[in-house]
């Protein structure tokens, strides 16, 4: 009987030889997913004054095809943060769409989260350079605005995990294209306990952790690794270099990356994306599994269709490596 999807992303994040290759696609082909994702639906009856207007107060702007950027962001200072609530996790009608999804998905590993998650969410409330600063200069007021969030995404997690879901998923994106956005040091004192946290609530209910993180993470992967991380989907391996990454974490950590989303997937031939496939492949999931291959349509920074086919079939066609 053939190995399901689900076994087979498990055998890839628990290092027990799966039988090829797990895919996740994120934004299209999905039928060829090995994974399915889904998260908290927004509650009846909210009604945005202006377009782009989320529950938590900030607006979505897009000038072009990309996700865009959070504007009007609601928490300016002591005051409007007196003043602030977040939203309510509690409506079951957020959760309402949960066991229909399971059912339609059962073979396929399931992955539920909030969507974009901890510091990022907490700059779009305060803003990206007032909320750095605060680090720094109010860590007071800093720590309250991550209390909204995190106490917010927390009561996301309990409910989560009341659900036959596989993994929790995490998106916070950390890194400039050469460094921690901010020392080390601070991430360790502020964040790593939040994480922690949070970790230790999705593993005690049996399930596994997904975090997605942008940029250049070097200086902590250790320490997202020592916390629980089970899957790091990192889709800009270049920033690192794949072999640095195989050497000093490969076999202690899943990995779910992409060509680099920056690099090799806008401006590699056929035969560039295949060796570099190849190279994820062999690098990073020879440890008995620890290798998921990341495929998105990125027409919107540029991704041409054919080169869009040319990963599709490269991820398709390489086969894990065991032993």
């Amino acid at each position: 009987m053939p190995m399901s999807p689900k076994e087979i992303m498990l055998r890839a994040i628990e290092h027990r030889d799966p039988p090829r290759l797990p895919l996740h696609f994120c934004n299209r082909d999905l039928e060829l997913s090995d994974s399915c994702c889904t998260g908290p639906a927004g509650v009846p009856g909210f009604v945005a004054d202006k377009p782009g207007r989320t529950e938590w107060g900030y607006i979505w702007q897009s000038l072009d095809g990309t996700m865009g950027q959070p504007i009007d962001h609601p928490i300016t200072d002591e005051e409007s943060l007196a003043r602030y609530t977040p939203p309510d996790p509690t409506p079951p009608e957020r959760y309402a769409h949960f066991p229909a999804f399971i059912v339609e998905h059962a073979d396929h590993f399931l992955r539920v989260g909030p969507g974009i998650t901890g510091f990022n969410q907490a700059t779009f409330l305060r803003g990206f350079e007032p909320f750095l600063m605060d680090l720094y200069s109010d860590r007071a007021l800093a720590e309250r605005v991550l209390e909204l969030v995190f106490n917010y995404e927390n009561s996301l997690i309990e409910r989560f995990c009341q659900y036959e879901f596989d993994a929790v998923g995490f998106g916070d994106d950390w890194g400039t294209q050469q460094s921690l956005l901010i020392s080390p040091e601070l991430w360790r004192e502020v964040f790593k306990p939040r994480y922690a946290e949070q970790f230790a609530r999705v593993h005690q209910a049996g399930k596994k952790v997904w975090f997605h993180c942008c940029g250049n993470i070097a200086s902590v992967i250790g320490d997202f690794i020592d916390i629980g991380v089970d899957v790091l989907e990192l889709l800009q391996p270049d920033i690192f270099g794949i072999d640095w990454l195989g050497r000093e974490f490969g076999g202690k950590v899943c990995f779910c990356c992409s060509v680099d989303h920056q690099r090799r997937a806008l401006t590699g031939t056929r035969d560039e994306i295949f060796a570099y496939v190849d190279q994820l492949v062999n690098t990073l999931g020879k440890f008995h599994g620890g290798f998921i291959g990341y495929i998105e349509d990125y027409h919107c920074l540029g991704m041409s269709e054919e080169t869009y086919q040319h990963i599709c079939q490269a991820f398709r066609t390489v086969w894990l490596p065991t032993g």
